[in-house]
């Protein structure tokens, strides 16, 4: 870390789209394996997508895990660092909403809907979401 700044600290980690990008498909779009992050139409490349994940994974904000049923194929978690992400990513698409609604795609709301309606409510209800499916592996 360069300097000893909040803000700094969390630019060092989330710097680029990519991370936030890797970090919303897990949240909201239930992606979990390494081709459906290299499926969103954003289209990152597998070398960025690799070094997206090796980042995440030493900063502890996912976790990585053999998947039970496919013993070759590694699943992709969050971890409770990573679910504590979410009212940021929340945020940030709200404001998009507010700023650029009328640019964003009709399913947006996949992601901001409850928070939408009531930002307090919306936002218990996706914290417990996340941690049964990504803490219990549920």
């Amino acid at each position: 870390m360069r300097s000893g700044c909040p803000l700094n600290y969390g630019l060092e980690i989330f710097g680029d789209k990519w991370t936030l990008l890797i970090i919303r498909d897990l949240m909201f779009f239930n992606k979990k394996y390494y081709n459906e992050f290299l499926q969103s139409e954003e289209g990152i490349s597998t070398n960025i997508l690799a070094d997206r994940l090796q980042l995440l994974e030493k900063n502890k904000f996912i976790r990585k895990e053999k998947d039970g049923e496919h013993k070759q194929k590694i699943i992709y978690r969050l971890t409770q660092k990573g679910i504590d992400l979410m009212p940021l990513l929340m945020e940030i698409g709200l404001w998009s909403d507010k700023y650029a609604g009328s640019h964003l795609h009709p399913g947006r709301d996949i992601i901001i809907g409850d928070v939408k309606e009531n930002k307090a409510k919306g936002l218990k209800k996706m914290f417990a979401k996340l941690e049964k499916e990504h803490l219990t592996g549920c």
